[in-house]
């Protein structure tokens, strides 16, 4: 078995390498208001055969026109459920819907569309409690869904048994069936600050599946882990713990208080990285993995405690830090979240972490919410990796923001990323999910907001096209 040597935290960032001579621009091309009682914006994916754009949100799946952004129509899924994400190949949506009330813990199903017909096609396949993510492979021939199988769907409400195992249904798309369901029980485990004493089982996040199309790698968000899924045995080979960020350190600063004021400090305190996002890609023949650092307690908070409290009593500028009471202890505590974007190697070796620039960059761009300082500062959520004229770049949904912002980064090399830009879209907040596309010619990233903006009774989509200047 390979020995892993994993980075518990972040010693020095990479130096920035230069940024590209023709630094990408961002054109809004239209936004959309979801309109349909309970939908929201939560995960788009794109069709090129119909130029759509399916939005998953709850109730139903919004398809929008690609050109113009106008509803086309609006598919009503509660009859099966509740939708939690959209996937597209050859004209094949496939949406993974949870059981709805009274038990959002029974097995959901997965069911396919027509995108040219927007009918249904076939029975519903069982899979899982809680899918809550599913994507193809790159040749269609399978479909993973992660079922994240939460105790209790229902935020701050305790949990009740049973505890519904995570897992990832792999389905045959020859004959649209199950053939395995890769569970986490008894897999070799590795890597440090992995957390398995939290009250309940690993719950599968998010999935990116390697170039060649033999792995996965699926987020283990409350667990700080990432797992490996072999695709050829169909099952999981190793689970690795992803450490932790020495909030201590030049270039880690975070602020630890939401009281009013924004001071970006370093301080005796770590971040584990509890990634929500995740997304793969290649370079020099090596695969990469990149991760929103997002973090995350439990839904009925149990977990979690202010650091100013006893057994902790960590004074200013501490003490309203919320910090997990499963990890910490006094003089030694570990937040929630690493507040950034990061690269590593599929062993889980940290080759890049954006440190500090996220959460200042958004204060610098006047759209970082104090309010949210004390918990996981700007919450990265959700990455869509795009390849333009030979370089590779990742854009990275922040959730917790004043106005929707998406941080832009140059990728290529993954030992010398370079932040770019940050996206700001006013009238749009808090970013699910990002979908990016090329499409006769030209690249966009559509970008799914789930919470109405101030003032407003709707969410929104936007697409945005991403172009380089010409000389």
């Amino acid at each position: 078995m390979t020995k892993y040597v994993l980075m518990i935290m972040l010693l020095t960032l990479p130096v920035a390498a230069a940024p590209p001579e023709r630094p990408l621009t961002f054109t809004k091309l239209w936004t959309h208001s979801h309109t349909a009682p309970g939908q929201l914006s939560e995960i788009p994916a794109f069709d090129r055969r119909t130029n759509t754009v399916w939005v998953a949100g709850v109730v139903g799946v919004d398809v929008l026109d690609g050109e113009t952004g106008t509803l086309i129509e609006h598919i009503d899924v509660t009859g099966y459920g509740l939708v939690n994400s959209v996937a597209i190949h050859n004209g094949l949506a496939a949406l993974a819907i949870e059981a709805g009330p009274p038990d959002r813990r029974r097995a959901g199903v997965v069911v396919f569309y027509n995108t040219r017909t927007r009918l249904p096609i076939g029975d519903p396949v069982t899979v899982g409690s809680l899918p809550d993510m599913l994507t193809f492979t790159h040749d269609g021939s399978k479909l993973l869904v992660a079922n994240e199988g939460t105790p209790n769907a229902v935020a701050d409400t305790p949990y009740t048994a049973p505890d519904p195992p995570g897992s990832v249904s792999i389905i045959d798309m020859e004959t649209r069936t199950v053939i395995a369901t890769a569970g986490l029980e008894n897999v070799p485990q590795f890597g440090t600050n992995l957390r398995t004493n939290v009250g309940m089982d690993f719950e599968p996040e998010y999935i990116a599946i390697d170039k060649d199309g033999t792995r996965a790698f699926v987020t283990l968000q409350e667990a700080n882990a990432i797992a490996v899924l072999d695709l050829s045995l169909n099952a999981f080979t190793e689970i690795i713990g992803l450490g932790a960020k020495d909030f201590s350190l030049p270039g880690n600063e975070f602020d630890p208080r939401n009281d009013g004021t924004v001071t970006f400090i370093n301080a005796n305190a770590f971040g584990l990285y509890m990634p929500d996002g995740v997304a793969s890609y290649q370079w020099r023949d090596k695969t990469y993995l990149v991760l929103a650092n997002e973090g995350d307690f439990r839904e009925d908070n149990v977990d979690r405690s202010t650091a100013g409290n006893p057994p902790y009593s960590a004074p200013p500028p501490l003490d309203r830090l919320r910090i997990s009471n499963r990890d910490s202890s006094p003089g030694n505590l570990y937040a929630a979240g690493a507040r950034s974007m990061s690269i590593r190697a599929v062993d889980g070796t940290l080759v890049y972490d954006s440190g500090s620039i996220l959460d200042t960059e958004a204060h610098n761009r006047g759209v970082y919410d104090d309010g949210r300082s004390r918990d996981k500062g700007v919450e990265p959520e959700g990455v869509a990796l795009l390849d333009v004229a030979g370089r590779t770049y990742a854009f990275v949904g922040l959730e917790r923001t004043t106005s929707s912002a998406i941080g832009v980064f140059e990728i290529t090399d993954p030992y010398a990323a370079t932040f770019l830009d940050m996206i700001v879209t006013p009238g749009d907040l808090s970013p699910e999910g990002l979908a990016v596309f090329a499409f006769r010619g030209g690249f966009y990233l559509a970008i799914a907001n789930e919470v109405p903006a101030a003032g407003a009774t709707t969410t929104h989509t936007t697409l945005y096209r991403v172009d380089q200047p010409k000389h």
